[in-house]
């Protein structure tokens, strides 16, 4: 294969990635008072050193309350854009294009880090110094049993969310982000307002379908209209809840028409994340499979008229390949393969033949690099292909 789609470059309005990789948003839980790092730095420094053609901070709060731990970023203060500009230039500098996502974890906030019970905090957290703070949702009902009760919505707190996502996008532009993801999946604010699972609401914002997307479009159109134009703005969702009665892939369908009239341009397909945690579900309809949300993208990019991302256990890259050349996306995001091997984009080149002198690889890599194979080659030695956990179904 001379020439993999995967190495295409990619126009979103007026900003090209030089690739169709994505490294996803991966929660760090290492932030102080929403604050980045030098963790943050070097982790998502490696990404772009190693050839992802757009890495995307994690779910940045826009509000402290829309925190999903203590150790969440937070995009709320002029006091975080240093840090995070910080960030997107070395990003960029790799030749990647930097990218937020931004969140509010709605009644799925105060919760406790993962490597702590990833579940409600408790006061064994607040002896440790996390403490639990007041969440919101869309009713009272909490996320389950044993969570907390979340405050109603009104249409105050509505305003004021909608307010802080506007501000945190602004906040964004001004670090030196060209891309923006608004996080309306996993049981978060926005994606609790869309599910008939936590939206029974009477007002205007609950019932049927029209009046749940609704807070969520009022969003993507905000910051739409305060994000620049030549930039684009993506939306993450949970194509299905995965649970009896809950949000379906007709209705994401339908929300991604909506999504395009409010000048989005691209839907992240996920799922899940309505009734526990999306990232460590156990209780789940649909098999985690490799690519096993690959036809949510497809479905959406078929009948929504929009360009979708690919997430979901995609490990080779060959499997890559395989989806954009059937047209199933036109993005492939990679998260935790990324983090089982960041330079998962510079070896996905090499085993599809697409750089086999080490163009791609920083500089400051490739020149030993070449002179390393010249020596085999020499030799007769064959350089050892990059082994993958598992192959895709």
């Amino acid at each position: 294969m001379s020439s993999p789609l995967l190495f295409e470059p990619i126009d979103l309005r007026q900003i090209r990635a030089k690739n169709r990789i994505v490294v996803s948003p991966m929660c760090q839980y290492s932030a102080l008072q929403g604050q980045v790092n030098d963790w943050h730095l070097v982790h998502l420094g490696k990404f772009a050193q190693g050839g992802a053609g757009i890495v995307f901070v994690e779910a940045t709060a826009v509000e402290a309350r829309g925190r999903i731990t203590h150790g969440d970023l937070g995009l709320w203060s002029e006091a975080q854009i240093p840090g995070l500009a910080r960030i997107a230039e070395f990003v960029r500098a790799q030749g990647a294009v930097p990218a937020i996502q931004l969140a509010h974890a709605g009644r799925k906030a105060s919760m406790a880090r993962p490597w702590y019970g990833n579940g409600p905090l408790t006061g064994e957290d607040a002896a440790r110094g996390d403490a639990a703070w007041a969440t919101v949702g869309p009713t009272v009902a909490p996320v389950d049993a044993g969570w907390q009760l979340p405050a109603p919505a009104g249409e105050a707190d509505l305003k004021a969310i909608l307010d802080a996502f506007v501000a945190a996008a602004r906040r964004a532009e001004r670090a030196g982000f060209d891309i923006v993801e608004l996080h309306a999946a996993h049981g978060y604010l926005l994606h609790s307002f869309l599910s008939p699972v936590s939206n029974t609401r009477a007002d205007r914002y609950g019932g049927g379908l029209e009046n749940r997307m609704r807070f969520p479009l009022e969003v993507v159109r905000a910051v739409r209209a305060a994000w620049p134009a030549e930039k684009p703005l993506f939306t993450r969702c949970s194509c299905i809840d995965d649970v009896q009665g809950g949000w379906s892939l007709e209705d994401t369908v339908q929300f991604a028409r909506e999504l395009a009239k409010a000048g989005a341009d691209l839907v992240d397909c996920s799922s899940g994340g309505i009734s526990g945690s999306a990232t460590a579900a156990t209780k789940t309809l649909l098999r985690r499979v490799p690519g096993f949300q690959l036809p949510f993208a497809e479905r959406v990019r078929r009948d929504a008229g929009l360009k979708t991302m690919a997430v979901g256990l995609i490990l080779t890259p060959q499997q890559a390949e395989q989806a954009l050349q059937a047209g199933r996306a036109d993005l492939i995001a990679v998260g935790r393969e990324a983090l089982f091997n960041p330079n998962w984009p510079l070896h996905a080149a090499l085993e599809l033949g697409g750089d086999p002198e080490f163009g791609r690889w920083p500089r400051q890599y490739g020149w030993w690099l070449t002179r390393r194979e010249a020596s085999l080659q020499r030799e007769g030695i064959a350089r050892r292909p990059v082994q993958y956990p598992m192959k895709s179904a």
